[in-house]
């Protein structure tokens, strides 16, 4: 004659054997070691996002410092077209440092709230970024000369049109010729300056044929330390021997370029720096990520 258990025997059987299943140490050291694992991912992603979010909202501030003084001192701010935006270095700031502060912020709420939504757009966006750059580095590396056109074609007309009429990109434009040593930015060197109004021989300007200060080789004078800007006027007149005694007569996108191939090593150890930073940041918001999908996963069984 069989034994039978009453309800709630049964009952109590069943729940005293999950209860024994789920304190088993194997799961609880299984529970230990994926908590430890989603720390220490939080622990490197978070101070990582917080710098991140935190440069992203200085690039903010000093653009949109640059971009309402410069809308103070002239009561216009053209924006146009793209090369107008491009050109713009507030606005570069401005938009730089919004995506970043956006993407940095997504990462940070995600980690700390564990939410794998935000996780995902935060290594999408890195991935986006990575990928681009690694993109722009190839063409540079292995089509440089092609990149030099490219830039050439792009960008030679506009910045020299538009070196007058935005102080920050004429700030820009004087310091690279004065640091490489070049003058306008295509093959033609110093005769890009010939597409500017102000320096077209046609122009009733003072500084008619010829370049910006910044173009000559020794534009202050050693002994009072002043700099003297007339020193380029009428430069487009002599020959390119003549004018080499004077300016620099080499575009800067060229003389970048060489400096570029000089520095190879030096370049290429850098970038790869910067790719692996962006690599590892991707594998631990990832890593967290599928911790946090695996604890809820087994939350749900």
């Amino acid at each position: 004659m069989s034994s039978t258990l009453n309800p709630s025997t049964k009952c109590k059987h069943i729940f005293s054997r999950l209860d024994a299943s789920i304190h088993r140490p194997d799961f609880d050291q299984l529970i230990d070691k994926l908590q430890y694992r989603r720390v220490k991912s939080l622990t490197l992603l978070g101070p990582i996002c917080r710098q991140a979010q935190l440069f992203g909202g200085l690039l903010i501030g000093v653009g949109l410092y640059a971009f309402v003084d410069k809308w103070q001192a002239t009561g216009l701010v053209k924006v146009e077209t793209i090369y107008d935006v491009v050109l713009n270095i507030s606005l570069v700031m401005v938009i730089a440092g919004g995506v970043i502060f956006v993407v940095s912020f997504a990462g940070c709420v995600g980690a700390l709230r564990e939410n794998t939504c935000l996780l995902k757009f935060y290594s999408l966006c890195l991935l986006i970024f990575f990928l681009l750059e690694m993109a722009i580095a190839i063409m540079g590396f292995v089509f440089p000369h092609t990149m030099q056109s490219v830039l050439e074609e792009s960008f030679t007309d506009k910045i020299i049109q538009t070196y007058r009429e935005d102080a920050d990109l004429q700030n820009l434009i004087d310091f690279a010729q004065q640091e490489f040593r070049c003058c306008g930015l295509s093959s033609e060197g110093h005769m890009d300056w010939a597409k500017n109004e102000y320096f077209n021989c046609t122009s009733p300007s003072v500084e008619r044929c010829g370049v910006p200060f910044s173009c000559c080789m020794n534009a202050t004078d050693i002994s009072s330390g002043l700099v003297n800007i007339m020193c380029g006027y009428d430069v487009q007149e002599l020959s390119v021997a003549e004018a080499g005694k004077k300016v620099w007569t080499s575009g800067c996108i060229e003389i970048v370029r060489s400096w570029a191939e000089k520095n190879l090593y030096t370049i290429a150890g850098f970038a790869l720096g910067i790719a692996l930073s962006q690599l590892f940041v991707i594998y631990l918001a990832k890593t967290l990520e599928g911790q946090i999908d695996l604890q809820k996963s087994r939350w749900n069984t």
